[in-house]
């Protein structure tokens, strides 16, 4: 009875302090627990949307955040409008599905902005590291124990795991490097497992998104880069690259190999079986797809079949895919160029107000922001060229988070959450408890 007691007067949590724990789970679980990211994230999202309709919350529209909804918004109408010109509206429903995760971000904003910024910087640098460490734990198993020639972590799939894997990396060298964390050791420990976890994915693309993205954080850090305290760090990061490069050799020339082989089969003996083959040959039948219908595309629903007829009338063969492994050529061929146009503007729009944040050279919380942003957006296009960019739910989620998160950070504002007032006639329960009315 004592603890049932106890149990029935403990304080509900607080709007931040689920926010802190929301946002835990959304960091840390994209490479470990793969889609759980994208159950909580539509379960917080689903009940801010309550949260708002019943007058608990309220949304958030400052300018960074206005740009970035009309973005999303705009790629979002520009594929009802191709289904609804192809006349394939009924049947491309279940096709949109995945916008829903894209149209909820203005009201993740609105339920982020009332966590205090630093806390939310915290936690998405130290749960990217647990995440990291989780990633490595997850690859050696899989590759050593479990024989899988590339890991693919708890997102199963390698791409997909190698990206977030990626972006979780970014985090904690944009936490060291931004002076955001100064336990830098740990920091960089966990980040260079996460490089060496997505070495272990076999995804080569996302390698190259990888060194891409750790240059564009060296540089808008240039100048803490500079200082004679960093040079440590720089030393010991540097040593251990090297030393990872040498141990994981095997791998990334096996996977440089398979590369050469396929490039080889494909030039000289017009094998298009290969992945390489699969995806140039996809690339031929969405550019083919886009020229018969270049405004509005095809629908969401057309490019299993298109490319299943490409193949078999091209090729000889019965493959079939529900994208063309070009997210930009995928946007084309579904919704012309008004849905790759709208595409590239949700980047666009973010880049600019990342941009416009390191202009001024803000204080280190908004650096992080930004630097989250910019390293979002060049591993997503980096990976995206060669695979999925967004359609995927895992992807989609990671990326949402990213950017709501990074622009929060960035330039956006703190609000305070929204609480129906308790009438004055009625006590409390803790009161009436103290009161020997219960």
């Amino acid at each position: 009875m004592n603890l049932f007691t106890s149990l029935r007067l403990r304080r509900p949590l607080t709007a931040a302090q689920v926010n802190r724990y929301f946002s835990i789970a959304c960091f840390f679980s994209p490479p470990v627990l793969g889609s759980v990211v994208a159950f909580v994230f539509h379960g917080g999202a689903f009940w801010s949307l309550v949260l708002l309709f019943s007058g608990r919350r309220r949304l958030n529209i400052d300018r960074p955040m206005l740009a970035m909804t009309i973005a999303i918004y705009a790629y979002c109408a520009a594929q009802v409008l191709a289904s609804t010109v192809n006349g394939t509206l009924r049947a491309d429903v279940t096709h949109f599905l995945p916008l829903v995760t894209l149209l909820l971000f203005p009201v993740s904003y609105s339920t982020w902005s009332i966590t205090d910024k630093a806390i939310l910087a915290r936690i998405a640098v130290r749960a990217s590291a647990a995440a990291c460490v989780g990633a490595l734990v997850l690859a050696i198993v899989q590759y050593h124990w479990f024989g899988m020639p590339r890991v693919e972590g708890g997102a199963g799939n390698p791409i997909v795991f190698a990206t977030v894997t990626c972006l979780a990396v970014m985090m904690c060298l944009a936490g060291v490097l931004s002076g955001l964390e100064k336990a830098w050791k740990p920091l960089t420990a966990a980040a260079l497992a996460g490089i060496v976890a997505t070495i272990y994915s076999g995804s080569r693309m996302i390698w190259v998104a990888l060194l891409i993205a750790v240059v564009a954080v060296l540089v808008i850090n240039r100048q803490r880069v500079c200082r004679s305290d960093m040079r440590q760090l720089l030393v010991i990061a540097g040593a251990s690259t090297l030393l990872i490069a040498a141990i994981m050799s095997p791998i990334i020339v096996d996977r440089t190999h398979v590369l050469y082989d396929n490039w080889n089969a494909l030039a000289t003996k017009g094998d298009y079986t290969t992945p390489l083959g699969l995806r140039v040959g996809l690339w031929d039948i969405g550019l083919d797809a886009f020229r018969q219908a270049p405004v509005f595309g095809h629908g969401m629903a057309a490019s299993r079949v298109l490319s299943r007829q490409g193949f078999k009338q091209h090729f000889g063969a019965n493959e079939g895919f529900n994208h063309f492994h070009n997210g930009f050529l995928t946007a084309l061929v579904q919704a012309g160029l008004a849905g790759a146009l709208t595409l590239a503007a949700i980047f666009a729009v973010a880049v600019w107000n990342a941009t416009r944040v390191l202009r001024i050279n803000p204080d280190p919380l908004e650096r992080f922001g930004a630097t989250m942003i910019v390293v979002t957006v060049i591993i997503y296009i980096g990976g995206g060229l060669t695979g999925i960019l967004v359609g995927h739910d895992i992807l989609d989620t990671t990326l949402m988070v990213l950017l709501v998160s990074g622009t929060y950070l960035a330039c956006g504002q703190t609000i305070s959450p929204i609480r129906k007032s308790r009438p004055t006639n009625q006590p409390s329960a803790f009161r009436r408890h103290q009161d020997g009315s219960e």
